[in-house]
């Protein structure tokens, strides 16, 4: 991989990661109704979750949905539910009161298994295997899957930080549910591209 081709990448794995998406979106949620701390197995599970994504599609997967094009269209249907369901439960996360557990955030677990559901991560890892990668060979695949893994963390920080920032403000109980029900709705608006792709 060139120098050129390296840098290039390392502004795409930024860019990508730094945007508004499901994961931004709900980590910023999480960030403001558990804080910081609560969510770094969230914010772990996105960044080595994805990681290991990249290396299996960049790996072969992408191989499977290039022979078998049904699978991808019953990956995207069922990403589109998934996200529906998580975007129901942000807009009715009960408040957290100080000294409180109620209420959990997303598993390092949860936030891994996530990616593989996530249009944006589908297409994060699509791109970037086949953009950055042209002779496909394995030391290739692991420079972007390390690349995205070390700007990943944190990039995905920030939306937890923005959120954590953002509970100061919603202190009121009805504020919080606003802001819920906004990032909610900009979970659901996040699956314009998946639905009607340009």
């Amino acid at each position: 991989m060139t120098y050129d081709i390296l840098l290039a990448l390392i502004i795409f794995a930024f860019v990508s990661s730094i945007t508004p998406g499901p994961n931004n979106l709900m980590l910023m949620a999480s960030g403001a109704n558990f804080g910081f701390r609560r969510t770094v197995p969230h914010m772990l599970g996105i960044g080595l979750g994805f990681t290991f994504m990249v290396l299996l599609v960049g790996a072969g997967l992408v191989q499977v949905f290039d022979q078998f094009p049904l699978s991808y269209s019953a990956l995207k249907i069922a990403s589109v539910f998934y996200l529906l369901y998580l975007a129901w439960k942000i807009a009715n996360a009960a408040p957290v009161q100080r000294g409180e557990s109620q209420g959990t955030p997303m598993t390092f677990f949860q936030a891994a298994a996530f990616q593989w559901v996530n249009p944006k991560a589908w297409a994060m890892a699509l791109t970037a295997t086949t953009a950055y990668t042209p002779n496909q060979t394995l030391g290739a695949i692991v420079v972007v899957a390390l690349v995205f893994g070390l700007v990943n963390l944190p990039s995905v920080s920030t939306w937890t930080v923005l959120g954590q920032q953002m509970a100061r403000v919603l202190t009121n109980p009805r504020r919080l549910v606003v802001f819920n029900w906004t990032m909610a709705a900009l979970l659901v608006a996040s699956l314009y591209p998946v639905l009607w792709p340009s």
